[in-house]
C-alpha cells in the first residue's frame, strides 16, 4: 500500500476539550498536513463508523481522503483497541496479530485464548516492524 489512509479514532468527530482523545486525534491529524508524519494520510478525530464506512461519512458530512475508507485504525487508548481486536475475532472470525509499533524493540502481545495461528501472525508482524 503506497499511501494508507490512516483514522485516528475517538468518540465523536469534534474536537472537544473535555475529551483527550479527540485532541490526540487532531493534533496526529494536524502533524500529518505539516509534513511531521510521513508516508500515509492521517484524519482525526473520527467516530468508528465515519472511518470505516462512506455512507455513514457522508451522513454526517465528513469529507476528506480518509474518511470512510481508512486502511488503519489508531485506537484512542489499550481497552477500545482490545474490545475492537476481540470483537472482530469472535463475532467476525478474523485473524489477528498482537504487537506494539514504534517501540526500540518488537514487542508481541498475545491474549492466552490466541490461537497458534494469531500467535504466528504477531511474530511474523513483528519481524517485519524490526526491518
Amino acid at each position: 500500500m503506497e499511501l494508507p489512509r490512516v483514522a485516528v479514532i475517538a468518540p465523536l468527530e469534534e474536537v472537544n476539550p473535555a475529551i483527550q482523545s479527540t485532541i490526540d486525534a487532531a493534533m496526529l491529524a494536524k502533524a500529518c498536513d505539516r509534513g511531521q508524519i510521513s508516508g500515509c494520510l492521517v484524519d482525526g478525530p473520527l467516530a468508528l463508523d465515519n472511518a470505516v464506512n462512506l455512507e455513514a461519512a457522508k451522513a454526517k458530512g465528513i469529507g476528506g481522503e480518509v474518511a470512510g475508507r481508512a486502511d488503519i485504525l489508531i485506537m484512542p487508548d489499550l481497552c477500545t483497541g482490545n474490545a475492537l481486536v476481540k470483537s472482530l475475532h469472535y463475532f467476525a472470525n478474523i485473524n489477528k496479530s498482537g504487537n506494539i509499533t514504534g517501540a526500540a524493540l518488537p514487542i508481541v502481545m498475545t491474549s492466552r485464548t490466541d490461537t497458534p495461528e494469531n500467535k504466528y501472525h504477531s511474530i511474523l508482524v513483528s519481524i517485519f516492524q524490526s526491518l
